[in-house]
């Protein structure tokens, strides 16, 4: 298969697999709902943290595709985390 699109699969995957994370992080720890606890993280500057907890999620589907041999699809899950790193950055910095 192509590379790129192989790449492309692996970050699409890595980003929904941080959101999901950051998602559970939230129903299975806050008593607050989505939004509040969004917009509490983002008046108490934690979204930074929020993200990072999110990330977890995606070892899990990192390692999966090593497992399996899709070595490609592993790359664009880094890049995804990468990303979500620099993201994670700014909101620290500014």
């Amino acid at each position: 298969m192509n590379t790129k699109k192989e790449i492309l699969i692996g970050f699409i995957v890595g980003i929904i697999a941080n959101a999901l994370g950051t998602l559970l992080y939230i129903l299975i720890f806050s008593d607050l709902s989505i939004t509040e606890t969004f917009e509490a993280a983002v008046n108490q500057e934690h979204v930074g943290s929020l993200l990072a907890l999110g990330a977890i999620l995606n070892l899990v589907a990192f390692f999966g595709f090593l497992k399996i041999k899709r070595d490609n699809r592993a790359k664009g899950v880094l890049i995804a985390t990468i990303l979500t790193a620099f993201l994670i950055l700014y909101y620290k910095v500014f």
